[in-house]
């Protein structure tokens, strides 16, 4: 959909003036870290039972760990299947399908089995179940969006039943953190061997998987309504302490303001997201909450450095010169975040403070266009997808690039389409964002930026150079600590330089919760943990 200017007015004068009639609120306390019982978990008050309905902005594009790279597929993912490990809520590595992880050698990864686990169609995790997962993410054929995390791995070795040998094409300290993420998710051996089946009859692959999927985890797969709603049900059967709700429906509410109404009159337990816009409004009604959950995401205006003028770097300095985003952070995200200098945020393996980011300066900016020969400016087009803050920060991107001579037009794209056609190059810019989940520079910076990964893994900006791919790959294969963050600091230096992206902030994560919601916490991945959940009745 294309937004005129004027077009973009009227939004904006209808979003102020809801703003208007939002009560006024104190400011929100941050939301505590979740206390622990006996077994480590959350622990949790109040009875167990019952739906719990969150409202949130969009879809799963798929139900297949392996098949998407997308938060709204991860949140509705990581309730049905478990990875071999797990990071806490400090991002610290816990067991999670594996109980014990040892580098035997510097490409050698031993992992020890949780014995006795089963899946949901009652098939046994084991040794030849992994196997077969790590081995069909990074088959060509099924062309996952997560085989980046994986690509180093050269051989998975059942050794027995219940222990595993991975071994790396070269050393790779953060393979634990990498087989945390939900992208490592376990799906049961009989799906995979089903779901190829299908594709040798023309199915896409992971469609099998998504129909009906089949992991170990507490919660499982009931139903699918693609655009309206996922359900998932207790797995009464879970190998360790099962869930506490009967079940959990992620309905789609695309709509920010419809989300907060839902939740005010109780028809949705949970607003995910919340617009910092909506705080005021959720803070002023008896009954609702907000928590707020610091985060190891990027929140970023992408540029595509193959196509003109883009594919000249004084153009991209000039256009993150011109942008104050310390207007979007403040005016549209409620200064709900921190600046970003970099792609990483500074809880992340591999940040550095000293490096210094493209400062904020329209006339350097209209400097380095005249020197790029675009003295007179150009028009050009950027994409957002439905999501308020992004279309308000596209709108406030278009004025103050209005302002150097550069006329931007903004398309507002769904959400499926958007991943899409964006992983295809067919824009010229783009609101996005991205969590390091693993809390590891590697996932932060080589999905990002290394010219292998272009596209759907993660590289959307199609930044190609030589020299930071060469000091990227030798980060992730270097095993010393000290070293790899010498080399990260190298690789930021060299993205002040290519500018491939503004990078906008790290974002607080932001929920309306209803006070009959507890144990709830969002982890700072962004993944809504629910195990734990219960429901005053």
């Amino acid at each position: 959909m294309k937004m005129s200017k004027n077009s973009f007015f009227l939004l904006v004068l209808a979003l102020v003036m809801s703003l208007f009639i939002a009560a006024c609120a104190s400011e929100p306390d941050a939301t505590p870290a979740p206390a622990e019982g006996e077994d480590g978990e959350a622990a949790t008050e109040g009875q167990a039972g019952g739906d719990l309905v969150i409202a949130q902005l969009s879809d799963a594009v798929a139900i297949d760990p392996h098949g998407s790279n997308d938060t709204p597929s991860s949140n509705v993912a990581y309730n049905i299947y478990e990875a071999l490990l797990k990071h806490d809520e400090n991002m610290e590595l816990q067991p999670g399908l594996a109980t014990e992880w040892d580098a035997i050698d510097d490409t050698t990864w031993e992992f020890k089995l949780r014995e006795g686990v089963k899946f949901h169609d009652d098939s046994d995790f084991n040794a030849e179940v992994v196997k077969a997962n790590i081995e069909r993410v990074l088959d060509p054929e099924i062309a996952s969006p997560r085989q980046f995390l994986y690509n180093m791995i050269t051989e998975v070795e059942v050794v027995d039943e219940y222990t595993v040998q991975i071994t790396t094409e070269y050393p790779f300290s953060p393979l634990p953190a990498h087989l945390a993420h939900n992208g490592g998710g376990m799906i049961s051996k009989e799906l995979i061997e089903a779901d190829y089946a299908a594709m040798e009859e023309g199915a896409s692959p992971g469609s099998k998987i998504s129909e009906n999927p089949i992991g170990t985890g507490y919660f499982k797969f009931e139903s699918w309504s693609p655009g309206n709603e996922i359900k998932l049900v207790k797995n009464d059967d879970y190998w360790g302490e099962g869930a506490k709700l009967d079940s959990v429906t992620f309905k789609v509410v695309p709509e920010d303001l419809t989300r907060v109404a839902e939740l005010r009159s109780g028809d949705s337990h949970i607003s995910d997201p919340l617009s910092p816009s909506d705080v005021s409004q959720i803070e002023g009604t008896d009954g609702v909450h907000v928590t707020r959950q610091p985060s190891v995401s990027l929140s970023y205006i992408g540029f595509n450095n193959q196509k003109e003028p883009f594919d000249d770097p004084k153009v991209r300095q000039a256009m993150s010169k011109a942008i104050n985003k310390e207007g979007i952070i403040s005016g549209i995200y409620d200064g709900a975040g921190i600046p970003a200098i970099g792609p990483l945020a500074p809880d992340v393996f591999g940040f550095d403070e000293s490096v210094s980011g493209l400062e904020y300066d329209p006339e350097a900016a209209k400097e380095l266009l005249a020197e790029a020969g675009y003295e007179n400016g150009f028009s050009t087009t950027l994409w957002t997808n439905d999501n308020r803050e992004r279309i308000d920060a596209a709108t406030f991107v278009q004025a103050e690039l209005e302002k150097i001579g550069i006329d931007v037009s903004i398309e507002v794209v769904e959400w499926g389409a958007y991943l899409e056609q964006t992983a295809k190059g067919e824009h010229d810019m783009f609101v996005l964002g991205w969590s390091t989940v693993t809390g590891d520079a590697d996932y932060g910076m080589y999905a990002l930026f290394h010219s292998s990964q272009h596209g759907e893994a993660g590289n959307r900006t199609f930044t190609d150079n030589e020299q930071l791919d060469s000091v990227l790959t030798e980060a992730r294969q270097n095993p010393d600590p000290d070293e790899r963050l010498a080399l990260y600091k190298e690789a930021q230096e060299i993205l002040v330089e290519e500018a491939p992206m503004l990078y906008i902030h790290h974002q607080e994560y932001l929920l309306g919760v209803s006070d009959k919601v507890q144990g709830l916490w969002q982890h700072p991945t962004q993944i809504l943990m629910l195990k734990d959940v219960t429901i005053e009745q």
